[in-house]
């Protein structure tokens, strides 16, 4: 059975042949056994959904404190497909969208500076965090048309679909 046929469209098949996301800069501390064995089930689950065409599960929890990965919505309407991708703490400024043959990378960079003054000393915590999301566009996609806005932390892509092709799919009648 060909699992890749359930899917209609995998937005994110490129994403794991792209340059993986930049880690912060916290500092890496070495994982006791336990999460070692879950970093390694997590490696292994990602390389066999990879292998039937269908996206990784993501890095769960031995990953979370140096990889930012924002969440992806992809809901999709009759005139054009709508990205959300959740983002807080990011600026405006430190998002890039960029368009390369077919896929839509979208990158970032998260920046927090924490200052705590008191009479005897000052305290400065800095976190530096980036990402990288590749979604690759399906064949309907008007790729010159492609629209972003930001607010809230809530970046949108809305990218509208050719309603001059025909479409793939097709009612079958029974006879």
């Amino acid at each position: 059975m060909n699992l890749q046929k359930l899917s209609p469209w995998n937005w994110f098949k490129s994403e794991a042949n792209h340059e993986s996301p930049a880690a912060s800069s916290a500092p890496e501390r070495p994982l006791p056994p336990a999460m070692q064995l879950h970093q390694e089930l997590d490696r292994w689950m990602d390389e066999t959904l990879a292998r039937v065409g269908l996206p990784s599960l993501g890095s769960g929890l031995t990953e979370m404190p140096t990889l930012l990965r924002p969440s992806i919505d992809i809901s999709e309407g009759d005139a054009a497909y709508r990205i959300s991708i959740e983002v807080p703490g990011v600026d405006e400024k430190d998002i890039k969208l960029t368009l390369d043959e077919g896929r839509l990378i979208i990158e970032g960079e998260k920046r927090q500076e924490q200052v705590e003054e008191e009479d005897r000393y000052r305290r400065v915590e800095r976190r530096y965090g980036s990402f990288c999301r590749v979604l690759d566009l399906p064949e309907d996609a008007k790729a010159e048309a492609i629209q972003a806005s930001f607010a809230k932390g809530v970046l949108t892509i809305t990218v509208p679909r050719d309603g001059s092709r025909p479409s793939r799919r097709r009612q079958i009648p029974i006879q």
